[in-house]
């Protein structure tokens, strides 16, 4: 055999040989894999697959460990506003930064929040927290490019509404993952829940259920129907597009997707009958409305419930934090008529721009309040032109002093006391006083001889009844002597009114009402003499609502202040005021009234304070010049002359009276009980000199005694026994009650006084 046969017969021999070497890795170069193929066998894919797996669970158990739960929210998620409601329950007001007020899950109807569940997270009372299927379809989506992740289960949702922010950063993602499983873990699924549907976004700027309940079907949470809460469960995903107000065909087309969503899964989840189902409708919401804000008088009255609250306890910084559901005892029809009276009868009046010809219109205030005297609830309040033209409620204000609505106080504490004259008989409205103009008070440390309006001497013997009628000022500030000052004080705080420094103990010029007072203590001190002497306090909240924490309005009608005789007496004397005396302007056919005209010294206040049997009305009249609280002057408004009780806040108190009562029943006064005293005989005759008539109005009285061709006091005990109708010659008031005067032409009030002469 040649060299060239065994060489090819070796070859043939390797050949054969190949495939057990392939087998046994043995060989060469032919058999080996090459490239990327040598790092794919089965078994490196299966342990980098069980290494991955392993390294993720422990990545996800540091960061289980190492993300800690906030343990404080973010600033939005607790923000509430304050709502304050009519008495009717329709929102007046809301106040603070976000339009929220955080409810209960109790106050949210069970189907209401299934209806959220349908539609949001059918499993949320089953999973954990979150839900992984749902989280990976979200990323899926996400690297797809189809929307950023979502997937998020409800308690998700509550911890990036509650503690996180709204961002889609993959870390923020992340820490949601791991923060509720922790809350899930700690807290009840309800809270949850609630947490959930208090903190959404609804769109019309209300943030929680119940200002979405509020925003769009005018309604407490508590009162949403299945039907409503479908509909707010189906609004949230987009509500700019999805309000039914502003969305447009598509907008409303996939809303309604969702709305039928809600209602066919609650139908799947056993929660929802299916024929039921086919009965329910949508339900448009209402059109959306502004915000309520603190224009016009609604400001004063916040300022007034919350005055209210803070003597209850409850401090402003409380009020503050929000999250109060504030109701008034402000009744919205009488409101507006109240406002509108003071419209119609003194601010139309005024000229507030014409500083030149008409200055004094620049410094007039008015305040008013009104209560009703059975219940002792504030239903109007008028404070002012509005927050922005003058800040402080007027209704509330200290700074000024009552004048002569004062007065009856006096009697009231004479009556209750039984005190007497110096002469030792007893103070009773037929008891007989000197009425002379600046008559020294007898019996007193302090000197003190008050002038009478316009100086007007009244004769030596007037009844307590005509020195009411007509406010004599020299009579009172006897009476305050004979009562004692202190005993007076004691009635008046009984009353209502209020012990603040500079209150004039002692003093017999305490009689012209020279303390300070605002229109709600007054009305207080009226509201008991009309309530038979029972104790009233005036209060505008008539509830206050918070999740946090309880609140009881303070009583609105106590025990007995006076007695029954003492009221009932001073009542039937103040209707002499209103048919015979200084308030007869506001005299009518359609109520009975009783009252007290008063003016302050230099006529810097100005006050009506009368009642009917149904509401007690206290009107004021404040000179304060503009940019200070300097006191001046209201003689000049409205171009005209002397503005005291009798004028502007007389002709607000039977504007708004009338308005207020109309439709109404009205009643007559019940004083039975009243002990008008008898008459007593006269120490002497005088004869009266007519004085010097200053004003065009009908005077009071034009002799030095009581009015002429009234019946001989001495005889007294054969008229009627009713004093308020002792006189025949007394101011016409049907003149005075047809037409309101003309003031560019005379004085609004009846004769004029120039100093301290409260009327």
């Amino acid at each position: 055999m040649g060299r060239a046969e065994a060489r090819k017969a070796q070859q043939q021999r390797g050949a054969r040989r190949a495939p057990s070497g392939r087998a046994k890795g043995k060989g060469g170069g032919a058999g080996k894999r090459t490239g990327i193929r040598r790092f794919f066998t089965w078994k490196k894919v299966l342990g980098t697959f069980l290494g991955g797996i392993l390294l993720l669970m422990a990545a996800a158990v540091v960061l289980y460990f190492s993300v800690d739960e906030p343990s404080d929210p973010n600033k939005l998620a607790t923000q509430q506003s304050n709502t304050y409601k009519w008495s009717d329950g329709t929102v007046m007001a809301r106040v603070g930064e976000t339009n929220r007020s955080i409810v209960p899950i109790d106050k949210i109807p069970e189907d209401v929040r299934t209806a959220f569940i349908a539609i949001e997270n059918k499993s949320f009372y089953k999973d954990r927290g979150i839900d992984v299927v749902g989280v990976a379809r979200g990323l899926f989506n996400t690297v797809r490019g189809k929307g950023t992740a979502g997937g998020s289960t409800i308690t998700q949702q509550y911890v990036k509404n509650y503690y996180l922010t709204q961002d889609q950063s993959p870390t923020r993602k992340i820490r949601e993952l791991v923060i509720s499983l922790k809350v899930d873990q700690r807290m009840e699924k309800n809270d949850i829940l609630a947490g959930y549907l208090n903190t959404n976004f609804y769109g019309r700027n209300a943030y929680g259920i119940q200002a979405a309940a509020q925003a769009y079907y005018g309604v407490d949470a508590d009162k949403l129907t299945l039907v409503q809460g479908a509909y707010l469960a189906a609004v949230i995903q987009a509500p700019s597009q999805y309000d039914w107000a502003t969305a447009g065909p598509n907008g409303k087309a996939l809303v309604m997707v969702r709305f039928n969503a809600v209602l066919d899964n609650m139908v799947e989840m056993g929660k929802l009958d299916a024929a039921k189902r086919k009965e329910l409708k949508f339900e448009e919401p209402v059109k959306p409305k502004p915000t309520p804000g603190m224009d016009g008088q609604k400001g004063y009255l916040v300022q007034a419930a919350n005055d209210e609250m803070n003597r209850q306890h409850v401090t402003d910084a409380e009020i503050a934090a929000g999250g109060w559901d504030i109701t008034l005892n402000i009744d919205k029809k009488k409101q507006a008529a109240l406002e509108q009276a003071v419209q119609d009868e003194l601010e139309s009046k005024l000229d507030r721009k014409n500083t030149k010809e008409r200055p004094q219109d620049q410094s007039v205030q008015a305040g008013a309040t009104s209560v009703d005297a059975k219940t002792g609830q504030i239903v109007a309040m008028y404070g002012g032109q509005g927050l922005a033209e003058k800040a402080a409620s007027n209704a509330l204000r200290t700074d000024y002093q009552p004048g002569s609505t004062f007065k009856p106080i006096v009697l009231a504490s004479a009556l209750e006391t039984g005190a007497t004259t110096q002469g030792g008989k007893p103070i009773t409205p037929n008891a007989l006083y000197d009425g002379t103009s600046k008559r020294p008070v007898v019996g007193s440390k302090i000197p003190f001889n008050p002038q009478n309006q316009d100086d007007k001497d009244f004769g030596k013997e007037i009844t307590v009844q005509e020195a009411t009628n007509y406010s004599v000022n020299s009579v009172y500030a006897q009476m305050i002597v004979d009562v004692k000052p202190q005993n007076v004080k004691k009635t008046a705080l009984a009353l209502g009114m209020k012990d603040r420094d500079g209150w004039p103990e002692d003093k017999p010029a305490m009689s012209l009402g020279t303390m300070s007072a605002n229109t709600v203590e007054m009305a207080a001190v009226y509201a008991t003499l009309d309530n038979h002497g029972k104790k009233v306090t005036p209060t505008i909240v008539k509830s206050a609502e918070h999740k946090d924490r309880e609140y009881a309005p303070e009583p609105a009608v106590g025990s007995q202040a006076i007695s029954r005789q003492t009221a009932d007496t001073v009542t039937k004397v103040l209707t002499g005021v209103v048919n015979d005396g200084s308030g007869s302007k506001v005299k009518s056919s359609a109520y009975e009234a009783a009252g007290k005209t008063g003016t302050t010294e230099s006529n810097v206040a100005g006050w009506f304070t009368g009642y009917t049997p149904e509401l007690v009305t206290v009107v004021a009249m404040f000179g304060e010049e503009p940019g200070s609280h300097r006191q001046v002057t209201l003689t000049g408004t409205a171009g005209g002359g002397r503005a005291g009780g009798s004028s502007f806040p007389a002709e607000i108190w039977k504007t708004y009276t009338l308005a207020a009562l109309k439709g109404v029943d009205t009643a007559e006064f019940d004083t039975s009980d009243a002990e008008m005293g008898a008459s007593q005989a006269p120490s002497r005759t005088t004869s009266p000199t007519p004085p010097p008539t200053t004003s065009s109005a009908p005077p009071p009285a034009t002799t030095s005694g009581p009015p002429p061709n009234s019946p001989d006091p001495t005889k007294s005990t054969t008229k009627s026994p009713d004093p308020t109708k002792s006189t025949t010659k007394s101011p016409d008031p049907t003149k005075s009650t047809t037409k309101s005067p003309d003031p560019t032409q005379k004085p609004p009030d009846p004769p004029l006084f120039p100093q301290s002469n409260e009327r």
